[in-house]
């Protein structure tokens, strides 16, 4: 396993207190940052988030990590968003008009059409289609944790997909950048395999 230094980004809008102890767990070099300055050698990034995608995107504009986590993808570093993480990844959301993502990957962040099932999407649902570095290993059907109103279509990124009411990108990956609309954190096994997978990609 990788010792270089991951870090876990504070910016006021994620739930670091899980997030680290899934990676501690998995005996990774983990470290929360609170200021773009301390990303300087880090060998990963996990962007993690919770609430909404006007407030997050704004906390990262406030604290200087938006320019500094677009450098990062861009220069190569493996990058991981989680649940609202992976939204921001995306260039915009319907759920805050006129809020700017990070849009290092392409594609859509939409209301979920749950056809009638109850809004947020909360508890365990399965993967479908798995693919790529990230979910290598992990069964089709795997039951993975989700808490979230608003859902990914990728254009060519989707690594998983799951359905609620409709189908929507469960894991995205594309090149250095990846990204979970579930919490792995929060999915037992599956979700330890996930950030063990996440982690060699690091260095």
């Amino acid at each position: 396993m990788t010792k270089q230094k991951i870090a876990v980004i504070d910016y006021g809008a994620g739930n670091l207190h899980s997030v680290m102890g899934a990676l501690h767990r998995a005996r990774a070099n983990a470290a929360v940052v609170s200021s773009p300055a301390e990303l300087h050698g880090c060998g990963g990034i996990v962007l993690p988030g919770v609430g909404a995608f006007g407030y997050a995107a704004n906390a990262l504009q406030e604290s200087g990590f938006f320019a500094a986590l677009r450098s990062a993808a861009a220069d190569g570093v493996p990058l991981l968003g989680i649940c609202l993480g992976m939204q921001l990844l995306f260039a915009e959301s319907e759920e805050s008009a006129g809020a700017q993502g990070l849009h290092v990957l392409p594609g859509k962040v939409t209301r979920l059409r749950t056809d009638g099932l109850k809004t947020p999407h909360m508890g365990w649902s399965s993967l479908h289609g798995c693919r790529g570095r990230l979910l290598s290993g992990i069964e089709e059907d795997a039951f993975v944790y989700f808490v979230h109103s608003f859902g990914v279509h990728s254009e060519g990124c989707t690594a998983a997909t799951a359905c609620y009411g409709e189908t929507f990108d469960a894991a995205v990956e594309r090149g250095n950048v990846f990204g979970t609309q579930f919490h792995p954190e929060k999915s037992s096994a599956v979700g330890a395999r996930i950030l063990d997978n996440f982690l060699s990609c690091v260095g």
